[in-house]
């Protein structure tokens, strides 16, 4: 599989935009069509051959918790570490960078989501419970029936390659409840051409001369790059050498063996409370890797949120992913996502990954050159009179009373952020202008742009069709050279559409916005 795309080019254009547009009314959808996580086709690892299979080969997985330690002189970027960036002057930042420990299993030491990664083992579930399994119809899970390992992921304290994608799937009912339980190892099998694109935008990192060990990087158009393959990069030292390390840009950890056991609903409900989405893990890809919401767990004074796609976009691999504590994921819309799931812009997309609460999330595309549209809009802070604004033009000197509804006005706060000419330095030391857009704080919910229907999403970055029920969609902007740019809030969220409960991937709702 040769995946063409490359998300870097262009992505920080989205930032110049003045507004974002839309989605459905906040409780559209949510009727009796939910499809299933089990109604669809599977796919073999090489991502092209299609097939029902009633049948799926269940590999034996291992609930390793993720390695959390990490070099002292290593410049480490881990999203699952809250770190406040202290802002004396708006235009300069200092940051103060922490160590978070995240594992496989339920951390029962906080009710936060962060503090728990996401999987769930088979200690929630009684021998009477476990065994009352029954018969598997087709997902679009990528099933590695091959037992293809990955050619530079080796498993944990092993010589041993990992295994790729996903190992098994199969139905489950817990405490009267359905359930799809997914094991997978949390590494992809990507093999990415480099296309003119690609090498323009690796030559062009504003830190390219220390970034890369040779001032370069080590490839050239139309050579096909591994997962994992060495293209130059100074990687973290946790990478070792000819197993990762030169893939990931500076700061990053190699990705590790993470094993991932997790159980979606089959019926998905909707919530009926407002459940926060949390750091780490908050459900699946369909080849097994992590869906990681907007956040990438650093603030600046506390209060302003800085958003992975716009802080770490120099952080990411060239298929748009990195890991934090050995945990693979992706934040937003990735071609690399796009050519396994088979998205291929002519019609509605397919679906890329399951929540935790059991909802689909579809590609970007509605239809044929239909983009299916955020409803977030961005807070005008340029103008004074704006009732978004914060009276001083260019100021972050005040926050929303209430995100999901403007009417309520907004409050003053001593922990202001940087002006919208400002500057923002990320824990990989790049430097980023700071207009509108650039915060979570910077949006709101616009009621009146779900209202138009159609494409346009919901709160939760989601609508309903009477083919697919409720769902979610990656949202993105297209540039006038087509280049597709990720769009708040990216994946979906910020809050859950769907309940959660004991056994799902995440099995409570974050207390905290960006935590």
């Amino acid at each position: 599989m040769k995946i063409n795309g490359y998300f870097l080019a262009g992505s920080l254009a989205w930032l110049t935009a003045a507004s974002v547009v839309a989605q459905p009314n906040p409780n559209s959808g949510h009727n009796n069509d939910q499809r299933s996580v089990r109604e669809v086709p599977v796919r073999n690892s090489n991502g092209r051959n299609w097939q029902n299979n009633n049948s799926i080969n269940s590999e034996n997985t291992r609930n390793n918790t993720a390695d959390s330690s990490t070099d002292s002189n290593s410049n480490t970027v881990e999203e699952e570490s809250p770190t406040d960036t202290t802002v004396d002057n708006p235009a300069e930042t200092t940051t103060d960078e922490t160590s978070n420990t995240s594992n496989n299993n339920e951390d029962t030491s906080s009710d936060v989501n962060e503090e728990n990664s996401g999987s769930s083992d088979n200690s929630t579930i009684s021998g009477n419970e476990e065994g009352s399994v029954t018969e598997s119809s087709g997902t679009t899970w990528i099933i590695n029936s091959t037992n293809e390992r990955a050619p530079y992921i080796y498993e944990s304290n092993s010589n041993q390659q990992v295994l790729v994608n996903v190992q098994s799937v199969e139905p489950v009912t817990v405490a009267g409840k359905e359930y799809t339980r997914v094991s997978a190892t949390g590494i992809p099998d990507y093999q990415i051409e480099i296309t003119q694109e690609v090498l323009d935008a690796l030559i062009s990192r504003p830190k390219a001369s220390t970034d890369f060990v040779n001032g370069y990087p080590l490839v050239q158009t139309g050579e096909v790059v591994s997962f994992g393959q060495d293209i130059g990069y100074r990687s973290n030292s946790s990478c070792g050498s000819e197993a990762g390390y030169g893939f990931w840009p500076p700061g990053p950890v190699c990705p590790e063996n993470v094993d991932h056991v997790g159980y979606i609903p089959a019926e998905p409900e909707a919530s009926t409370e407002s459940c926060e989405t949390g750091l780490g893990v908050q459900g699946y890809w369909v080849n097994g890797t992590s869906i990681y919401q907007w956040s990438d767990g650093q603030s600046v004074n506390n209060t302003w949120h800085t958003l992975a796609p716009m802080a770490e976009v120099y952080d990411v691999d060239i298929c748009g992913g990195h890991a934090a504590n050995g945990d693979y994921h992706h934040h937003f819309y990735s071609n690399c996502l796009a050519e396994i799931a088979g998205d291929t812009a002519d019609g509605h997309s397919p679906i890329y990954g399951y929540t935790a609460d059991g909802y689909a999330i579809y590609g970007p595309w509605e239809s044929t050159g239909v983009l299916a549209k955020s409803s977030w809009a961005i807070r005008d802070y340029d103008d004074p009179r704006s009732d978004t604004g914060c009276g001083v033009a260019g100021q972050r000197s005040c926050l929303l009373v209430d995100e999901y509804d403007i009417d309520r006005g907004v409050s003053n706060t001593n922990n202001t952020g940087p002006t919208t000419s400002g500057s923002y330095t990320s824990q990989s030391g790049n430097e980023f202008e700071t207009p509108a857009g650039f915060f979570y704080e910077d949006y709101y919910w616009d009621q009146s742009l779900t209202a138009r229907g159609g494409e346009y999403l919901d709160q939760f970055n989601g609508h309903a069709d009477s083919e697919r029920g409720y769902h979610y969609h990656l949202t993105v902007t297209q540039d006038n050279n087509g280049q597709l740019i990720p769009a708040f809030p990216f994946t979906f969220g910020p809050r859950f559409a769907g309940k959660l409960d004991d056994q799902t991937i995440v099995n409570r709702c974050s207390t905290t916005v960006g935590r």
